[in-house]
Formats: C-alpha cells, structure tokens, sequence
C-alpha cells in the first residue's frame, strides 16, 4: 500500500516538469510574509513570535503552493516553543472545477506532544465555490506518515526527593513513555476557503485531518486582514491544532492567538 501511494505522488510530481519547460519555476510567484506576535495555550504557555512565507505560482492547469512558519516564544527568560514547518503543493486541474495534487509537509517541534513528522501523500480536489470574492476548495486522499512522540520519561525518587528509588535489577525506575515513532498509512482531507469581503477587508478559514490508526491530527486556522497602506495589511488569527493520541503528560489541544502584520508579495 505504502509502495503504490508513493509512486502516485512521485508520478504526479514527475508530470510537473512539463509545467516548467516554457518558463523558469522561480517566475510569476506570489503570496505574503507575515509578522505575528500572541498567546499560545496547551503545551506551552507563552508569548510568542512568528515569521510566515506563502507563496504561489499559477498557470493554465498547474499550480504549485509553498509555505513556511517558524515559531518561537520565552517565558522569562528561557525558551518553551520552538517549532518549524514547511509544506509544498502542487495541482493539476482536470475540469473547470477538478485537480488531482500531491503535497508533502514536514514539522519540528522542540516541546510539542511530538517532536517532529511528516507526510507525502496524493488525492483529488474540488472547487466548491470558484475564486472573486469567494474561493473554497475541498480536497480527500492519502499517504505516507511518520512521527516521532516527546519522550515523557521522568526518574522516580523517593518521598524526600533526592533518593532514586531502583527497580528489581538495581537500576533507577522511570515513568511515563519513552519516544516512539510511527510510521503509517494515513488518509487525509483539507479545505480552503477565502473571501474577499471589499477591497480592504479578507477573510480565510483553514481546515486540516490526518488520521492514521497511532493518531488523527486535526487543525483549523481562520484569520481576518484589513489593509493598512499598498502592500501592508494587519491580520488577527485563532488556530487549534488537536491530537487525538498523545504521550502521558502532554496535552491533546494546543490553541494559538495572534496578531500582526503582512505583507503581500506581488
């Protein structure tokens, strides 16, 4: 099964480069970059600061999507959230309203439930609703997962703190789970809505699931921008990023609220 969803992905990716024969891929990319600070809630308690960058590429049929995010924050003094993620698309329409894509996305995560992953997988969209001032796509298919969990081991003592308490084998006791890394068919769904409510004024709502039998990911992401002046606008968002199987002593639900600046990359 892994063998069969690896080589859809890889067989659309090959297809691209017929996109890219007439014109250099680095051409015609637009999108933003973003300047955010706020309060994340769940495995970290902290004030926060994070870079983005979205871009995109349009063609006739194809269209390719990059995006990136690192994320830090410090509670006095000392640094509790420290993540990197970055994902590429890449879509072929087959209708007005149809495309197949293959996606690949890969995170770090210095103090989340799992320290790092990433998925390669294939599938088909559809517009629900065609783009000006709403666009809303849909998409379904599969993959390949793999994760590694935080290890949540803590040494045990005694009732005075200091003194170890040892096993039968004489060696010091832990608790909690030691780090596992999964690797595993997993089935995926996303949507993308956008909406254009006037000239100055955009909203968007994004939506995520990863099930695998380790562990469903589910996150959403909606924001609202309002332009300031030219290409600089200011952008309020909430997202929630949810795992159903976590390690002992990690939360399931972490919650992010930001506020900042873009700037739209034309």
């Amino acid at each position: 099964m892994y063998k069969k969803i690896a080589l859809a992905t890889v067989t659309t990716l090959a297809f691209a480069g017929s996109a890219f024969a007439q014109t250099s891929f680095l051409d015609d990319f637009s999108g933003e970059a973003s300047l955010t600070g706020g309060k994340t809630t769940g495995n970290t308690d902290t004030e926060d600061l994070a870079l983005g960058l979205k871009l995109a590429k349009d063609g006739d049929k194809w269209r390719h999507k990059f995006d990136a995010l690192v994320d830090y924050g410090k509670v006095d003094g000392s640094s509790n959230k420290q993540r990197f993620a970055t994902g590429y698309q890449i879509d072929r329409d087959i209708s007005e309203r149809t495309y197949v894509y293959a996606n690949a996305d890969y995170y770090n995560d210095k103090f989340g439930a799992f320290k790092n992953g990433y998925f390669v997988g294939t599938g088909l969209g559809y517009k629900v609703i065609l783009p000006d001032p709403i666009g809303w796509n849909v998409e379904a298919g599969a993959g390949y997962r793999s994760q590694a969990t935080r290890s949540t081991l803590a040494q045990v003592f005694d009732t005075d703190g200091v003194t170890p308490v040892l096993g039968m084998d004489g060696l010091p006791t832990f608790t909690g789970d030691p780090s596992i890394r999964n690797n595993e068919f997993a089935l995926r769904g996303a949507s993308d809505f956008d909406w254009a409510i006037n000239d100055k004024v955009s909203l968007y709502d994004d939506a995520e699931i990863i099930w695998s039998d380790s562990d469903t990911y589910i996150w959403n992401e909606i924001g609202l921008s309002a332009q300031l002046m030219g290409n600089l606008a200011a952008r309020i968002s909430y997202r929630i990023d949810h795992h159903t199987d976590v390690p002992m002593g990690t939360e399931k639900t972490d919650t992010a609220t930001r506020f900042g600046v873009v700037y739209t990359i034309k």
